[in-house]
């Protein structure tokens, strides 16, 4: 689950990052000025319509450090944020995969994400 008060705390650093108003940048994500506002002040919670807009708005946004504040923002930063995953330690700086899984681990499926909001699921 998603926690709003850090959603917004990140939110608000592509915002700043990026140098935008909430007004402006509501206008290049799609979405009516109060859904920032609100958003940023804990009222709602962000719909996943709404992530997918940021990303799409702004690709160089991560989906998993919006959602959790896990990876890093903004983009070649890596010492400015803190990694708290204990699985990052071993990720490459371009995949974020990890590079050796844990012993006795198997993939039980992978789901790729699109930029569309389309997903497509693999099963091995």
């Amino acid at each position: 689950m998603i926690n709003s008060g850090e959603f917004a705390k990140r939110l608000q650093k592509v915002i700043d990052h990026y140098d935008e108003t909430a007004s402006g940048f509501a206008e290049r994500i799609g979405v009516q000025r109060s859904s920032i506002s609100h958003i940023l002040s804990g009222r709602n919670k962000p719909s996943l319509d709404f992530v997918m807009k940021v990303l799409g708005a702004y690709p160089e946004v991560e989906l998993y450090w919006l959602l959790n504040g896990k990876g890093f923002f903004p983009p070649n930063s890596s010492l400015s944020n803190i990694q708290t995953d204990p699985l990052e330690s071993n990720t490459t700086q371009h995949s974020r995969l990890p590079i050796e899984p844990k012993s006795n681990t198997e993939i039980e499926k992978i789901v790729i994400f699109f930029k569309d909001g389309t997903f497509k699921s693999y099963t091995p």
